[in-house]
């Protein structure tokens, strides 16, 4: 059976990524942020190991900072933020170790990624950790892009005619706007809330309404 569910990271993401070394100085990563219109660059090591990340806000300390009078206390809270005012090249801009993501990876896990780190991107890297791309928040949303139609032709492969094969010719799949609606009498009402929850699981759905129903059984009570 050919499924097309669950996309990977690398359904998606960008191949062609802005990245710097060790080296790269302050005003270089500038130019490149703002050439390549990104906010976040990959600093890497050797043959293209990820080892940090310098974002915006990593450049941003340098002029955070620059009015102000630093004291013992000040200096003890922000060090990090200090320290990165001081710095001219990537190795000591950077945020490390890099927050990073699989290509194999399932989209749900990229996303918990990002928010859990409070990223809005992360490099991809193979098993030696070197740079295979990019994704982005805006990357994860693309499955939303999928047509109504294709969606309906999935959840009709995948979950009717997977899980009703007697029953499937009368139920319907209308999809409008990434709602999918399925309708129709199955034999077994124990495996409506399975529809429901795998067609929810379809990437690209936005949400379910399951009007399924199954026939009433009478239990026969012997000499009534």
């Amino acid at each position: 059976m050919n499924r097309r569910t669950p996309h990977t990271v690398n359904d998606v993401m960008t191949s062609t990524v802005v990245a710097v070394g060790l080296d790269a100085q302050f005003k270089e990563i500038v130019a490149a942020m703002r050439k390549w219109r990104v906010t976040a660059v990959p600093v890497l090591e050797g043959e293209g190991r990820v080892v940090g990340v310098v974002s915006e806000a990593d450049l941003l300390a340098k002029e955070e900072l620059r009015d102000e009078e630093p004291t013992m206390i000040g200096q003890k809270q922000h060090l990090a933020d200090y320290a990165k005012a001081g710095a001219v090249t990537a190795r000591d801009l950077m945020s490390a170790p890099a927050i990073t993501v699989a290509a194999g990876a399932t989209l749900p896990r990229a996303a918990r990624l990002m928010a859990e780190h409070r990223v809005k991107r992360l490099p991809v890297v193979d098993e030696q950790g070197i740079l295979k791309g990019i994704v982005s928040r805006s990357d994860l949303l693309k499955v939303f892009l999928r047509t109504d139609d294709d969606l309906a032709s999935e959840v009709r492969r995948d979950v009717v005619d997977r899980f009703f094969p007697v029953s499937r010719g009368g139920i319907r799949v209308d999809v409008d706007n990434g709602c999918v609606t399925l309708t129709g009498s199955v034999r077994d009402a124990t495996l409506i809330p399975v529809a429901e929850r795998l067609t929810r699981a379809v990437e690209g759905v936005v949400d379910v309404r399951c009007d399924l129903v199954a026939p009433m059984t009478v239990d026969v009570v012997p000499g009534q």
